[in-house]
């Protein structure tokens, strides 16, 4: 047998439909609540860009009680407790700051949290009030720089 050199074959050129895929097209997680995709890509809607998905699991974990994840008791920042004995502003700020702050250092250790407002809403609502709460966070890692999540939670 002869052996051949590979010095002068060059390099065949490829038509990959995929190497020329937007990575802005990949889907980076399911958006919650869950909604049914209409257009066909996949079973539900997902998120593409990693700004709303940051925002969605913040928002997701600060919805969360213990016990309500299953496998993981602990997840969470468990506002809910806190809800059922809201007689204090102050005082619910103080402890939603400091469960909020425990569980993103567990759960979400990049997330660099930044501010926190609380407002008190009673409007279109007798006998329960509802609280709005903002965090501002950012992902320094990310190059996500002062978002803001809202969430709503009713007092028991």
């Amino acid at each position: 047998m002869t052996m051949i050199s590979f010095k002068d074959v060059g390099i065949k050129g490829f038509s990959n439909s995929n190497a020329r895929r937007n990575i802005a097209q990949i889907p980076i997680g399911i958006k919650t609540p869950l909604e049914i995709d209409t257009e066909g890509k996949s079973l539900f809607k997902m998120h593409f860009d990693l700004a709303n998905q940051m925002d969605d699991n913040l928002r997701n974990l600060i919805l969360t009680n213990h016990g309500e994840r299953l496998g993981l008791y602990t997840f969470g920042a468990n506002l809910k407790p806190l809800l059922t004995d809201f007689s204090n502003k102050e005082d619910f700020d103080t402890e939603a700051m400091l469960r909020i702050n425990t569980a993103v250092s567990i759960y979400l250790p990049f997330v660099n949290l930044i501010g926190f407002e609380s407002k008190v809403d009673y409007e279109n609502n007798q006998y329960t009030g509802k609280v709005k709460i903002n965090v501002m966070y950012a992902v320094p890692t990310a190059n996500l720089n002062q978002r803001m999540c809202e969430v709503e939670l009713f007092v028991i």
